[in-house]
């Protein structure tokens, strides 16, 4: 009672109105740390567990106590669709306390911005990209906008933890406080934390203040879980036994499917039916395919459409129409999705969720899952595995159901020990150090070298960046147009360098595609990456459109809707899966358990490769003879670190391996023939792994690793330097190494 009476009238009040019997948890702990310390604060809690109340009714408490005198609380979200649906709800929140709540971002309109502009107030939830805009195009109205900020909330801050927009987001607010002359205190949200403590230490970098990270008693939430296994091109009658959860068994109806149609989503369409649901798939080419084969069944069962479609290459009105579905409880609805649905945003009553494959981390397994179980009802998914069945004559490593075996793992990691996937912090960021270096000067003007370092190396997130790697890239932006030098000496913003700052994709430091917006008469369909040629057809929004004309020069393509199907293509969605995972996938092949949530042919399947891992050994030793010299490697490791073994094997070993035809199905495994004997490839590798080398090393001759946004534009030293210190994983790899000598 303490915290709710410390809360203001108007909070109370809303309180009763939604039938709160008392206060969770979260938000008791969450008052104590805003109220009672003038600390961080990192709010670590379940997916549904009132958060964003949590953080915000002591905030506007004190905001109703004190006004603020401009933005007094800046909102931070990593999508759009987390914004709109947290503009809703804190607009309830605040209508009565007369607090304003502001939303900026590409799909807002400009006179809501405008408003803002003349009357800064309130509370701003915005995307990191349209900060960087504002921190862009607005510099000098900083100061006004943000004079008196006094709380910076980060929601879902564990999706910003692992690549350069969690790092442009901590520059964005170093860059903003010194601008403002404000030290705002930060409170990050998140349902998936795999290092609380580390995250703490990350968002309260460049700052004096320490970061509190309350003690909450996590209640056991309940889940209803099953796995299910097709082969793509031979339709299996599942049947059998039900999960724990008492999930009904599709009994595969060859006869009422399309021609060629994909068990696995026709064992989908049966169970969505009468339901509301989402189906999460790993890339924006699936989830076009999905839908339109979900649509094809509908139209061959003569049933209305009943799927939605909803990923960050279609356009607003199609992902907002979605969004709007889904929150209707009234109708029975099944959405398509990728990730852009995975985190935050509320659609109301979700009865299931699928997943078709497995997900790259725990943290997306449970974000996903955790879309459902709302309103008190378990948490509940159901994983689809799909794999081409392997051919009689097929080798070894081609057998074993790769996805089938992470799922299990993501499932059993959690259950077992609770783990999500650690943020990834100490790296050589030298890609979004051109990007900063670049905003800093198109929104400051001109600036001496000693001045735009001062300004750039400052901020806390390049901490690793030597003066002297920062005199090579400046030079290199010199030479090559990206700066110009004034005959006073300062530095501005070259020719070549203004063709990039001056694109809208420049706010972004996340890897994109070139987009082609494509349109339908008036209608606004979506973007895609490499159009094809006129007259040919493209799917998109879960249909198939024929193209009729491509303005190259706008970027746009015009199409009419067809009737069938063909593949998508919007850009390549590479997966990073970590050591952990691997490491569990290969306990599930040893050890002889069954799991509950296992359907029939997912349980057979396993039973299976358990088979035929005993038999070979797969799940015992790493290297097997495939016969002759052909030999297969199953490493066991994380993505990063399984990179850096094949440029060891290469480079390192190779000649004396007499290593040839090297062939990775990452990370899973390498196939590859040589001339030594099993006994002579441990020997090699572990006297190798014990010479000290630098990672420069396993960098090939020639080769430049363009693997973030902007290393196009690096000079080449920086970006062989930055992939061999950031992304290249040394120490696993000896860590590996090692652990095969035991």
């Amino acid at each position: 009672m303490g915290i709710f009476n410390r809360y203001a009238p108007f909070v109370q009040e809303y309180i009763y109105r939604n039938g709160w019997g008392n206060l969770r948890a979260i938000q008791v702990a969450a008052a104590n740390a805003i109220f009672n310390t003038d600390e961080h604060v990192l709010l670590t809690a379940s997916t549904a567990s009132g958060k964003t109340e949590a953080a915000f009714f002591p905030i506007i408490t004190l905001f109703s106590e004190s006004p603020p005198a401009s933005v007094g609380c800046l909102y931070i979200g990593p999508l759009k669709a987390l914004i709109n649906d947290q503009f809703s709800r804190l607009n309830d929140l605040c209508a009565e306390a007369e607090i304003p709540v502001w939303h900026w971002h590409g799909d807002v309109a400009q006179s809501h911005k405008s408003k803002l502009l003349k009357h800064p107030s309130g509370i701003l939830q915005i995307t990191p990209e349209s900060l960087e805009a504002i921190l862009l195009h607005k510099h000098a109205a900083i100061p006004a906008l943000f004079g008196d900020l006094r709380f910076i909330v980060i929601d879902e801050v564990h999706s910003l933890l692992r690549g350069d927009r969690g790092g442009q987001t901590l520059c964005l607010i170093e860059r903003l406080s010194r601008l403002a002359g404000v030290e705002p205190r930060r409170i990050g949200l998140s349902a998936t934390m795999g290092d609380p403590e580390g995250t703490g230490k990350f968002l309260a970098l460049g700052t004096k203040r320490g970061t509190v990270i309350p003690k909450i008693e996590a209640k056991g939430s309940k889940w209803r879980l099953s796995m299910e296994h097709f082969y793509v091109k031979d339709v299996q009658a599942a049947g059998g036994r039900d999960d724990i959860g008492a999930l009904p068994v599709l009994e595969e109806k060859t006869d009422e499917a399309p021609a060629g149609a994909d068990p696995g989503i026709g064992y989908i369409f049966e169970h969505t039916r009468g339901k509301k649901c989402l189906v999460f798939v790993n890339s924006r080419e699936e989830c076009e395919t999905v839908t339109t084969t979900l649509r094809q069944y509908c139209e061959y069962r003569r049933e209305p459409d009943r799927f939605l479609i909803h990923h960050g290459n279609l356009s607003a009105s199609y992902r907002e129409t979605a969004e709007e579905i889904m929150k209707d409880d009234s109708r029975y609805m099944t959405t398509v999705t990728t990730a852009t649905l995975e985190l935050g945003i509320d659609i109301g009553r979700l009865e299931r969720a699928f997943q078709i494959d497995a997900p790259w981390t725990v943290s997306s397994f449970l974000q996903r899952m955790g879309r459902t179980g709302r309103r008190e009802q378990p948490q509940e998914m159901w994983f689809v595995m799909r794999e081409d069945e392997p051919e009689a004559r097929a080798m070894l490593p081609s057998t074993i159901p790769w996805k089938l075996l992470q799922g299990i793992a993501l499932v059993q990691l959690y259950l077992e020990e609770r783990w999500v996937e650690p943020p990834r912090l100490d790296r050589l960021p030298y890609s979004l150090l051109y990007h900063q270096t670049m905003a800093t000067l198109a929104s400051c003007g001109e600036l001496s070298p000693r001045a735009l370092a001062d300004r750039v190396l400052r901020l806390t997130y390049f901490h690793r960046v030597s003066q002297e790697d920062y005199r090579i890239l400046l030079r290199h932006l010199l030479d090559s147009g990206h700066l110009q030098k004034t005959e006073q000496g300062g530095l501005i913003v070259g020719l070549a360098g203004e063709r990039v700052v001056n694109s809208y994709r420049f706010y972004g430091v996340f890897q994109e595609n070139e987009e082609y917006t494509v349109r339908c008469e008036s209608q606004e369909l979506g973007t895609v990456v490499l159009p094809p040629p006129v007259g040919e057809k493209l799917a998109i929004a879960g249909h198939v459109w024929v193209v009729l004309d491509i303005d190259r020069k706008r970027h746009l393509v015009y199409c009419q809707q067809v009737k069938g199907s063909i593949p998508a293509y919007f850009g390549q969605c590479p997966g990073d899966l970590h050591t952990k995972i691997l490491q569990r996938m290969r306990q599930v092949l040893r050890e002889d358990r069954q799991y509950p949530y296992l359907m029939k042919n997912a349980a057979v399947r396993l039973e299976n490769a358990r088979l035929t891992a005993s038999h070979s050994g797969a799940g015992e030793i790493p290297l097997i003879n495939l016969g002759g010299n052909m030999w297969c490697l199953l490493p066991w490791t994380g993505t990063y670190t399984f990179l850096a073994m094949e440029r060891f094997l290469r480079i390192k070993c190779g000649e004396r391996l007499g290593l040839r035809n090297l062939d990775s199905a990452r990370p899973y495994y390498m196939q590859f023939t040589m001339n030594a004997s099993e006994q002579e490839f441990f020997r090699i590798v572990s006297s190798e792994i014990r010479k000290p080398f630098d990672p420069l090393d396993l960098v090939y001759p020639k080769e430049l690793p363009l693997f973030d946004k902007y290393d196009e534009f690096l000079p080449d030293e920086l970006v062989r330097k930055g992939f061999a210190h950031s992304v290249l994983d040394l120490n696993g790899l000896r860590e590996t190494i090692l652990r095969w000598e035991n």
